[in-house]
């Protein structure tokens, strides 16, 4: 079986993750080992470390729930669309810029390689994953114990809850209109059962 080649996002994630590493190891090294002990030096290796943090616990999040998916489907009541929803989404002007949002594994979402209702579930499980990513965005707050600086972890978890919760607008956005393309093509399909009988 052939291996599905990893998309741009995620090439650029995984190298992320690795260069933070290393940038953060060398700056704690650096630092902790009285090598050159300098606050632009510990700052760059925090930084380094939360960023590496993010994406990193973010990528576990994601395989870890892929244990769960056959508990996933879009029917359930998260994934319903509310009745605010298409409103703010007009005001959001979410049709003008979800195409150009970051998608880490495109081919879960394609038309060619899957059906509509896995397409659906496959929506609901990546929105899912995103509220999970919301919670580890808070969870940096905590390094604040360790290092100080309150504000400047509680401003990065925002910004980074910020950046997630734009792929769940976008999972909200797209899959009613995948439900209702699903339900044309039963629709059809159940017409020309009845013609054919």
């Amino acid at each position: 079986m052939e291996k599905n080649k990893k998309s741009k996002p995620a090439i650029l994630m995984h190298s992320v993750i690795a260069i933070t590493l290393m940038l953060s190891i060398i700056c704690f090294t650096l630092y902790y080992c009285d090598i050159y002990k300098n606050n632009v030096v510990l700052w760059t290796g925090i930084t380094a470390f939360t960023i590496m943090y993010h994406f990193w616990v973010r990528i576990i999040m994601g395989n870890f729930t892929k244990l769960f998916k056959k508990h996933i489907n879009y029917k359930q009541w998260l994934f319903k669309e509310r009745k605010f929803e298409k409103n703010l989404y007009k005001k959001l002007k979410v049709k003008e810029w979800k195409g150009n949002a970051l998608t880490y594994n495109p081919e879960t979402f394609s038309f060619k390689k899957h059906s509509l209702k896995d397409i659906a579930n496959t929506m609901a499980k990546s929105e899912v994953d995103h509220w999970i990513n919301e919670a580890i965005s808070i969870s940096t707050i905590f390094f604040s114990l360790i290092w100080g600086q309150f504000w400047i972890f509680f401003i990065s978890a925002i910004f980074a809850m910020l950046f997630d919760s734009q792929f769940i607008i976008i999972q909200r956005y797209n899959r009613p209109r995948i439900v209702k393309l699903m339900e044309k093509k039963q629709q059809k399909e159940a017409k020309e059962t009845i013609n054919m009988a």
